[in-house]
Formats: C-alpha cells, structure tokens, sequence
C-alpha cells in the first residue's frame, strides 16, 4: 500500500496479514466484479436485505484490492474470516456507496 485511503475517490482500507491494504473501487476493478458475480446492483440490494454471502464479499474485496502482488485471494478470505461481518463493514459501506453512488 502507498498512503492511505482516499475516501474520496471511494477508497477503504482493511488489514490483511497485518497491514494495511487499499480498497479502490475503480471501473476495472468493478467490472472484474461484476463478471464474477453478477449485476451490481443486485449485489448491493442483496447487501441491503442481508443476504450478501462471504464468497461475495470475499470477491468485492479481492477485485478492489489496488494492490495485489503481495496477498493472494485466500489471504482476503482468511482476513474476511477473522475480521468477521463486523470488521468488513466499514470498508463493505465504503465499496457499496461507491458503486450507488460513484463520485459526484
């Protein structure tokens, strides 16, 4: 990671293997996304009515990830696992706001 997160531009940060990594919710990075699971929109909507899966959560964070030489995706699902709903939330807001409502 290089600075910290820019709520700005959408941005969030989340622990993974004890430091800090960069969530950026950029076009490419949603795109990624979508192609693995699905319409946005429905992804946020099932977040809504709490029905978003950790396999999807796993996936958002993966795809969003600025940098991901130094973690592989079972990192995320390990961080995922132990953070545990609580501990996503914050960034998880942070990706869904972004995709509703990008940036102004």
């Amino acid at each position: 990671m290089t600075g910290p997160a820019n709520p700005l531009r959408g941005e969030a940060a989340i622990m993974i293997g004890g430091a800090p990594h960069i969530l950026r919710p950029s076009f490419a990075a949603l795109v990624t996304a979508e192609e693995e699971l699905g319409p946005l929109f429905a992804l946020v909507e099932r977040a809504g009515d709490g029905q978003l899966r950790l396999s999807e959560l796993t996936a958002l964070f993966w795809h969003c990830l600025r940098c991901r030489e130094s973690v592989s995706r079972e990192d995320v699902e390990r961080t995922v696992v132990e953070a545990g709903l609580a501990g996503c939330a914050k960034p998880l807001r942070a990706l869904l706001g972004q995709i509703l409502q990008g940036t102004g």
